[in-house]
């Protein structure tokens, strides 16, 4: 096995993921667990696997990822986005493609803070006139 790896960290929301890829058969791990098992959903699946469909590299890496914090969805992007990053380490030329599929942008999205004398971010309790 070589030692040759891209590496690249990726996030989203609260999460962050930190994404090794090595040239190989398309193994996939995720905190050291199958991908299949770590994400059950396809939707889940398929956005992780979009910057791999869309640079037709699908198979061609090995991929290990370790993901901390947020959801399964903010992970998912965390992941997708750190992947999209290792494959720029590895070839520059797929940097037109993944950025015009929005790939290499960090969804700057974040839960809004609780305000103090209020229930929530925008909610606030009950108001009476009278």
């Amino acid at each position: 096995m070589s030692d040759l790896q891209y590496y690249a960290t990726g996030r989203r929301k609260t999460a962050t993921a930190r994404v090794f890829i090595r040239p190989g058969s398309g193994g996939f791990e995720i905190n050291s667990r199958d991908f299949d098992e770590y994400f059950p959903s396809e939707v889940l699946k398929m956005i992780v696997k979009q910057p791999l469909a869309l640079t037709e590299t699908d198979g061609k890496f090995d991929i290990s990822a370790t993901v901390i914090g947020g959801g399964a969805s903010g992970q998912a992007g965390a992941i997708r986005h750190g992947i999209s990053r290792a494959l720029l380490e590895y070839n520059g030329e797929l940097r037109e493609r993944l950025k015009a599929a929005g790939l290499l942008t960090r969804d700057p999205r974040m839960k809004e803070r609780k305000k103090y004398g209020q229930k929530g971010a925008r909610a606030r309790y009950q108001f009476s006139k009278r």
